[in-house]
């Protein structure tokens, strides 16, 4: 068709005559270029990434496509530093680093860029937002852009605006995920709405032109740069154009597009014998035994595999002739691109016949692309060529297939899609567990349950507020602990043995959260163990009852030593979190749980910082409540007190032989009256006491039907009270 393109052009400068002399060039160059009439235009590519060469053409992009853009500014990678670890733990700094650069994406106007992809991974999804740290500013491309202020206060005045070039800014983009270096990027560009249009394409040009060819399942073409008539040509193997310089100035026109009346060609001229062919008839037709390049295959963009070159194959069998795969560096959907090669292969197979035909004189609306029919001849001719020549006007003619060509379904392919979950915001927990027996047991164990509602959620640095600097505690990692809250009131439990008839009701905060029920020797083994309020529990049955609500039955409560929590019971909305191993221990150097204390976590998703007071601040060091309380009144009217430690550490009672102490020493405190404010009180060194006969017929006078009751003295607190008796 390029003979057809130059003979237009010639004719728009020069008339009839000057269209002659176009086809002659047309002819000529082709060949002294190419070799052949097979004419190629730009070829699809691999997806391209984000180069910074200088003189590299900034393309322009039509539709939707997915671009690779040319770097265009940047200041040298800047370093920070955190160093975590305290007391009893190595000191680790870690080093990060983060970039600011502006790449170029297209040299006409966009609507806006959508996701985009670096070293293949999704750097930002289609909500808009970065997987990483950092900040993205997109400039349109329009001629009243202002200058971006970043680049601005590195260039001072001679920071230029990039008019006319859309363009995108990161800002602080951190590059920890990308081995501390600027990645490999591509760019959705969306740059108009619907399909691509011919005249969009050919907007560059000066000359008057008419532009109406639709170019059918179209959705994005980007023009990379040389002469327009590379695309023309690209565009011409898929959608045929016809093209016409009559009139004030260039149409390109359907040529495929049958018109509602054909007309039929006048009848063929007669000429000497040394002036061409058909002296004598005025025609000549042939059909070539081998036949040009016939498309078998068409490569594309395919829309549905994030933008990934796919390829469709024509129907039917292999035709003669040359077979070969055309290029197309635009974007089309599976059934478009199967349906535009089933045409094209179609009608090269047709166009394997050709008819020469003279005219006495020039008709005007038979022009270069027009469809006719020629007597004696049967089926539609399209007119591809024509030369005025002494004795008439000479035509070249193609047959045109005898109906549509199949329009099987086609399938895309499969493709490993990057997953594109929008980042969520963080809920954090902080809090405080009984001592689990290992290790000294002397410092605080102080946990972070940080987790989300959103699968996006991709974790948040920690770090401890003690009303100065923010103190580094790590990464938290993406997993996310499973947390919620308790549906209803929660009645009190003595917590002395196995409840299999209790159950409680939770409600997660995220959909993808699950629980799982356990055998009574999975209790005793530590299985489900959670932390409801200020209450360590354990259930033996997880029954899902939807929208995240879940009923707990089969309960041990008061574990660790929390059975004050238990028998206090829990209202609606008390913090329910599972201790299957994701909460995070922090270090007690650090965290420990001092007054004022908090936990922050900083996330992509969030606002801003997300902080969490230290749940049970003591919980670790404080002993055991003592249990098994006696109190007997002996023969002499004296009062025996007695009762049996438990230590920190020991969640079941060992066979055979008393629990550790875990303290220092042996101490404890009987008192009379109030726990906190008591009247008197003694302490003694052994698991009991004896009040002597006269002093507790005094107490009994002074104090009627006050508390006496027991705490173990430990080495960093005091147990809670164990209720003794009462004085009668």
């Amino acid at each position: 068709m390029a003979t057809l393109l130059l003979t237009a052009v010639g004719t728009l400068v020069g008339g009839p005559i000057g269209g002659a002399i176009g086809a002659l060039a047309g002819q000529q160059i082709d060949q002294a270029i190419i070799g052949s009439p097979q004419r190629e235009g730009p070829r699809l590519k691999e997806l391209q990434v984000t180069t910074s060469s200088y003189g590299t053409a900034i393309p322009r992009h039509h539709g939707r496509m997915r671009a690779g853009g040319t770097l265009i500014w940047a200041t040298p990678l800047s370093e920070s530093s955190e160093t975590t670890g305290g007391k009893g733990q190595p000191s680790v700094t870690t080093f990060s680093y983060a970039a600011s650069f502006a790449v170029a994406l297209s040299s006409r106007p966009i609507l806006g860029v959508g996701r985009i992809w670096a070293d293949g991974n999704l750097l930002r999804g289609e909500a808009g937002d970065l997987k990483v740290g950092g900040t993205l500013r997109i400039h349109d491309g329009h001629g009243d852009q202002a200058v971006d202020p970043l680049i601005a206060s590195d260039k001072g005045l001679d920071c230029p605006a990039f008019r006319h070039t859309a363009y995108v800014v990161f800002e602080d983009l951190q590059l920890a995920d990308f081995g501390n270096r600027i990645p490999a990027l591509t760019f959705e560009v969306q740059a108009d709405d619907g399909e691509v249009t011919l005249a969009k394409l050919l907007a560059p040009l000066e000359e008057p032109l008419t532009a109406d060819r639709p170019l059918t399942g179209l959705q994005g073409f980007s023009m990379e740069g040389g002469p327009v008539s590379g695309a023309l040509t690209a565009l011409d193997a898929v959608w045929p154009l016809a093209m016409d310089a009559g009139g004030d100035g260039l149409s390109i026109l359907p040529a495929d597009t049958l018109p509602g009346e054909v007309p039929l060609l006048p009848a063929a001229a007669t000429a000497p014998a040394d002036d061409g062919f058909g002296a004598l008839t005025g025609q000549r037709r042939s059909r070539n035994a081998a036949p040009g390049r016939i498309p078998i295959a068409l490569r594309y963009y395919d829309a549905a595999r994030d933008f990934q070159a796919g390829t469709q194959r024509a129907d039917g069998r292999a035709q003669p002739g040359q077979q070969h795969i055309l290029e197309l560096p635009g974007l089309l959907a599976a059934s478009d691109a199967r349906s535009l090669i089933n045409v094209a292969a179609e009608r090269a197979g047709w166009e394997r016949e050709t008819l020469s035909w003279r005219m006495a004189e020039l008709d005007p609306a038979l022009a270069p692309g027009s469809i006719v029919r020629a007597p004696g001849h049967a089926g539609l001719w399209r007119i591809v060529g024509w030369e005025w020549r002494e004795h008439g006007i000479e035509l070249e003619l193609l047959r045109l297939p005898r109906g549509p060509a199949r329009q099987p379904a086609a399938d895309p392919g499969s493709v490993l899609t990057p997953r594109d979950l929008p980042a969520a915001p963080t809920l954090l927990k902080a809090f405080e567990l009984p001592w689990d027996g290992v290790g000294a047991g002397d410092t605080a164990a102080v946990f972070a349950a940080p987790s989300s509602a959103g699968l996006g959620w991709s974790g948040a640095a920690l770090y401890a507020d003690r009303g100065g600097p923010l103190l580094p505690l790590g990464g938290s990692g993406s997993r996310r602990s499973i947390i919620g809250y308790a549906v209803s009131a929660i009645g009190a439990s003595p917590a002395i043995r196995l409840e299999e008839g209790s159950a409680i009701e939770v409600e997660l905060v995220s959909p993808d959260f699950a629980l799982a029920g356990t055998t009574p020797a999975g209790i005793a083994n530590g299985a489900n163990r959670a932390l409801l309020g200020n209450e360590v529990i354990q259930f033996t049955v997880a029954v899902p009852l939807g929208s995240e609500r879940w009923r707990l039955s089969g309960l041990l409560r008061g574990r660790g030593g929390t059975e004050h929590a238990a028998q206090n019971g829990h209202i609606a909305g008390t913090p329910f979190i599972l201790l299957d191993g994701r909460p995070i221990a922090l270090d007690p150097a650090i965290a420990a749980p001092a007054q004022g204390t908090a936990i922050v976590a900083i996330g992509l998703g969030d606002a801003g910082p997300v902080s969490a007071d230290i749940a049970n601040p003591g919980l670790t060091l404080r002993p055991l409540t003592p249990v098994h309380p006696s109190a007997r009144l002996l023969a002499d009217d004296s009062l025996a007190l007695g009762w049996a430690r438990r230590a920190r550490g020991s969640w079941n009672w060992l066979d055979e032989v008393d629990v550790p102490l875990a303290e220092q020493s042996e101490s404890y405190r009987v008192g009379v009256g109030p726990v906190n404010a008591p009247h008197l009180f003694w302490e003694t060194a052994e698991p009991n006491h004896a009040i002597g006969a006269s002093e507790l017929a005094a107490l009994r006078s002074a104090y009627p039907a006050a508390p006496i009751w027991v705490r173990q003295i430990g080495s960093f607190a005091q147990s809670g009270a164990l209720l003794l008796t009462t004085l009668s």
